[in-house]
């Protein structure tokens, strides 16, 4: 039997415990959790359930494994459901079998404890009135003296056979976690899945999310620490520098012992200790136009939390080169700015400052110096605006840029066009190519077949993950990752490529490094894969 598992279907306890017999347990503890008719003093018409089921199923398992080992019981299983219950309907079921009463009471009552603390489950209660709107179920936690005197008094009066029956929405009744339950508690994200504009879906779409955060200092702490905090699936830090003490101040996530070590480790460890299902990726190294492209690959947002005008316009042009949203910041003294780059929807960084400073010019923190709150509120609205591009929010910082004065706390919406000379939007409005040409790095065939016998030698530089889950069509290509490509294994100048990802946008991006590299005879497949496939469908 699956040990823990959601059903949108009613349950049949009598078949689930049958499906825990063991000839060598001598009790049975189970718990069901029934929709009931009222809720403090409010009459409840029905309930509705949801999850994120991924992540639930995955940490309802190991609840159960824990059970097993701690409690040392023979079998154990937990099923919620998901869905509309309507009143007497059982919500969640949990059972437990083993050769003593005792073991077996203890494992069920620590199970449905641990449920409701750590799996990330919702509730509507519709009253006659209205709706509670969604809310976690531990809110619906009793208080610890009462549960504690309850578990008193199932151990005092326990039976062999015992078979418990709990009423209220099965989770009305919890216990205390013992201390090795919340030892390492998963996120809880109930605030924000609250938000109608959020929601269960919401918060999946975060999980699925990579954000790449440029700069690991003043900027990048706050962006990265709520971007973690808020469920983002992968982080990629970029960063070359080590902690110094005179950093400190702005930079709260590091510790005064952490200085000499490297940001980007720091950072990862400090990450994955606010939310351990964090996947953070780390490059020890300093943005520049030649490894921005390989850098920013596969991320769908970028966020420049760097202080060289250098490494912003560097990664500027790699983000409008490639489409990616690229959020920039930047801090003096008690002012700061924030911009939204979206490619092809507005300005870039070079439309609003076509004639921008050398680094050196503009005094940096060292020498202009810096509260540590300003920086700090400007990557909290890098974090913010990063989360409304992920999540499709209203009110997305477009076509302006934020002026912010933290001494008066004026703020400023300074309206921005996009430049129609500006060096890096040339060509992007480009005709279509309908063969193979010199002048233009994009191409378009209806197979990889096609382009081989085209005379292309055709390259998937797709990351091995994406390969497995989605192999290219037709006959065997090659595959080189992007990064490995541009800074590893070159194609010889003379080689004709055509360079093939997902939707065209990497693969744009990669041949036009290396043509600036000498590589006149590489290309891009336009619309990637993608496009393979609306062909062979249309």
């Amino acid at each position: 039997m699956t040990p823990f598992r959601f059903s949108k279907e009613p349950l049949e306890p009598e078949a689930l415990r049958a499906a825990l017999h063991s000839p060598v347990a001598g009790g049975y503890a189970g718990f069901e959790g029934w929709v009931r008719e009222h809720n403090e003093g409010r009459r409840v018409r029905r309930l509705e359930y949801e999850a994120f089921e991924a992540l639930g199923v995955k940490e309802g398992e190991r609840i159960v494994s824990e059970a097993i080992e701690r409690f040392g019981i023979e079998r154990a299983a937990c099923v919620h459901r998901l869905g509309a219950l309507e009143i007497g309907e059982i919500a969640v079921w949990v059972g437990v079998s083993a050769r003593h009463r005792q073991e077996a009471f203890l494992a069920c009552r620590y199970i449905i404890d641990a449920v409701k603390h750590r799996v990330p489950i919702w509730k509507k209660e519709y009253y006659l009135e209205g709706d509670s709107g969604w809310v976690n179920c531990e809110r619906c936690a009793a208080p610890a003296e009462v549960l504690r005197a309850a578990d008193a008094q199932a151990s005092a009066h326990g039976h062999e056979h015992g078979h418990g029956h709990g009423h209220g929405h099965g989770h009305e009744h919890d216990a205390d976690q013992e201390p090795a339950a919340r030892a390492v508690p998963d996120p809880d994200y109930s605030r924000q899945i609250v938000l109608p504009e959020v929601g269960v879906a919401g918060q999946a779409r975060l999980a699925r999310a990579a954000v790449l955060i440029v700069g690991c200092g003043g900027l990048g702490v706050p962006a990265m620490s709520y971007l973690a905090a808020a469920g983002i699936g992968r982080l990629g830090l970029v960063d070359a520098d080590v902690l110094e003490a005179s950093n400190l101040h702005r930079q709260p996530l590091y510790a005064l012992s952490d200085t000499g070590r490297p940001k980007v480790e720091l950072a990862a460890e400090r990450l994955r200790a606010l939310n351990p299902t964090l996947d953070v990726q780390i490059h020890a190294a300093r943005l520049d136009a030649r490894n921005a492209p390989g850098l920013i690959a596969g991320y769908d947002v970028i966020l420049d939390c760097t202080d060289t005008i250098a490494s912003k316009l560097a990664l500027n042009d790699a983000c409008v080169a490639s489409g990616q949203p690229a959020i920039f910041a930047s801090v003096y003294q008690y002012e700061g700015q924030l911009q939204v780059v979206r490619p092809g929807h507005g300005p870039c960084l070079r439309c609003v400052w076509p004639q921008t400073a050398r680094d050196g010019l503009v005094g940096a923190c060292a020498e202009a110096g810096v509260l540590g709150p300003v920086p700090g509120v400007l990557g909290t609205l890098q974090a913010l605006e990063a989360l409304k591009v992920l999540l499709d929010l209203p009110g997305q910082l477009t076509d302006a840029v934020l002026m912010v004065d933290l001494l008066t706390l004026n703020v400023t919406r300074l309206r921005a066009r996009r430049a129609p000379d500006c060096p890096e939007h040339p060509g992007r409005g480009a005709p279509r190519s309908e063969g193979v040409s010199g002048a233009s790095v994009e191409v378009e065939f209806d197979s990889l077949a096609a382009a081989i016998e085209a005379g292309f030698d055709v390259i998937d530089i797709r990351e091995p993950a994406e390969r497995s889950r989605e192999p290219a069509p037709g006959p065997a290509v090659s595959a080189i990752p992007m990064a490995q490509l541009l800074y590893g294994a070159q194609p010889p100048p003379s080689q004709r490529c055509l360079l093939v990802c997902a939707a065209g946008v990497r693969s744009l991006a990669a041949a036009h490094e290396l043509r600036a590299r000498g590589h006149a005879h590489v290309f891009s497949l336009r619309g990637g894969l993608a496009a393979l496939a609306r062909s062979t469908t249309a």
